[in-house]
């Protein structure tokens, strides 16, 4: 039996469907991300030694028409698609099942028709986003799963009348679990939609089924802000809207609020910790002191989920910093992944033991405050640095939009090698931004010196992963190729 299935759907019941069938059955899930073009496939099938992939001929079609052709992605695997395969059972057959599954106890189900398996037995293979480099195989447990899905049903308060509109990927930790297996786990129903970038089709979807729970990320919920179709009481019924796996910018809060009376919930996680560490829930009234109990800070991620815990500390000596010091963030909790996939090498060096527990170096640095929430800074692989300095990317982006006026205009900062100074910034702005006004709005706004980029490039679009996360190894290539000689005179040419 293989152990490893590959599975290439969109956000759908049958995609949903088609990972229980995989689980069920004792094997291994790995959706591959259809966005992340050939090569990376190629490369997670190669490692996760995948013989077979369950696909949809419908929406095959569709990603032809979009110019992804799944029989070159999928080359050297069995290709089955999911129509094909129904058509091929006996009716009488179908009917047993289903008849079997109404009627019988969930216990005497799995008796009959699963493979019995240990809680740390690998269920999913997430290949991580690969926004800085090559993907990562994030080997998560059963445990993993149902524990992380436990932990957010208690802070989020999951009713028996919630929603879950589910339009994130399946290839995305965040749609898999929070989307897709938190909803059946908890006994809700889920409202898939495959596109998360279709803002009027999220909207109508919200509205027809009176969803109550809303899960993107900031990229996402910026588009439902600016879709002039998207009308307001499109989202009359949501009664949490939780963004994640990407910094959440004021801009977006305040403009998602303003338009929808919406507040947005800041979480915090890593595929690695099947996703979610820690989210901001909205505040609660005790009523046996009558006093307001703080779920959120304006900022930050959130305070740690329950039975998970974070730790600041000093990046090269892993000792523990004070609450308001800035350092490395290391997450420990149930939820915390097996290992990465056949690499000894990059586990041992991503997970650490300190004080008998599992801690995930995550990366990223922050602060912990003394009420416990935490604060991202940056990535520390999101800082330049220039004559010495250590310059945050992500603060140069947060000085540049302060001073671009249209809300349509995207920008990102990446770092690229210098001769003089080690390192320079460099900041691409899309359609409408013009570089040489936004320079001088820097200069006369009085933005640090440090915070002003090396140079200001226009560009189309800036590059994303399927998950709407900025590609920041393809935006540095981006940034690179928009300084050659012959693109620097093709755009003084355009300007003049």
């Amino acid at each position: 039996m293989q152990q490893n299935i590959g599975l290439l759907l969109p956000a759908s019941a049958g995609g949903v469907m088609a990972n229980l069938a995989v689980m069920l059955n004792g094997q291994t899930a790995v959706n591959l991300n259809f966005t992340a073009g050939p090569a990376a496939v190629q490369a997670a099938i190669a490692k996760a030694g995948i013989c077979t992939v369950y696909s949809s001929s419908r929406f095959a079609k569709k990603l032809a028409a979009r110019g992804i052709e799944l029989e070159a992605m999928l080359q050297g695997t069995q290709l089955v698609y999911l129509e094909e395969l129904m058509q091929q059972l006996p009716k009488r057959r179908l009917l047993l099942h289903f008849a079997a599954a109404w009627l019988l106890p969930a216990r005497l189900s799995y008796r009959l028709f699963g493979h019995p398996v240990t809680l740390e037995q690998p269920a999913q293979i997430l290949f991580s986003s690969g926004s800085e480099g090559s993907p990562k195989g994030v080997v998560l447990s059963h445990r993993n799963l149902m524990g992380n899905i436990k932990q957010i049903s208690d802070v989020l308060n999951t009713r028996s009348d919630d929603v879950m509109l589910a339009s994130l990927p399946l290839f995305h930790s965040f749609g898999l679990t929070v989307n897709s297996l938190l909803p059946l786990v908890e006994g809700i129903p889920a409202v898939c939609h495959p596109d998360p970038t279709d803002a009027l089709g999220v909207g109508k979807a919200v509205a027809r089924y009176r969803a109550t729970v809303l899960c993107g990320t900031a990229t996402f919920l910026r588009l439902y802000t600016r879709n002039r179709k998207l009308v307001p009481q499109m989202f009359e019924s949501l009664r949490v809207v939780v963004a994640g796996a990407e910094k959440l910018s004021q801009e977006v809060r305040q403009g998602f609020e303003l338009k929808f009376r919406k507040p947005i919930y800041e979480g915090y996680g890593a595929t690695e910790t099947a996703p979610v560490a820690s989210v901001n829930v909205p505040d609660r009234l005790d009523p046996s002191n009558w006093r307001v109990q703080s779920g959120q800070k304006i900022g930050s991620v959130g305070m740690p989920l329950p039975g998970s815990c974070f730790r600041i500390v000093d990046p090269d000596t892993l000792a523990p910093l004070p609450a308001g010091a800035e350092g490395l963030i290391l997450i420990s909790g149930g939820q915390l992944m097996l290992g990465y996939l056949d690499d000894e090498a990059k586990t041992a060096a991503a997970i650490v033991e300190l004080d008998g527990r599992r801690w995930y170096r995550s990366g990223d640095k922050g602060r912990l405050d003394e009420d416990g929430f935490l604060t991202i800074v940056d990535r520390y692989s999101r800082f330049a640095k220039i004559g010495g300095e250590m310059v945050s990317l992500g603060a140069v982006e947060a000085a540049a939009r302060g001073v671009i006026a249209d809300e349509a205009v995207e920008c990102a900062a990446t770092n690229l090698e210098d001769g003089k100074k080690g390192e320079q910034i460099v900041l691409l702005v899309t359609a409408g931004g013009d570089p040489d006004q936004l320079r001088q709005r820097l200069l006369d706004g009085g933005v640090n010196p440090l915070l002003i980029p090396a140079r200001i490039c226009a560009v189309e679009a800036l590059p994303k992963l399927g998950s709407g996360k900025l590609d920041f190894a393809a935006l540095k290539r981006l940034a690179a190729d928009s300084l050659t000689p012959a693109h620097l005179a093709t755009a003084a040419v355009a300007a003049e």
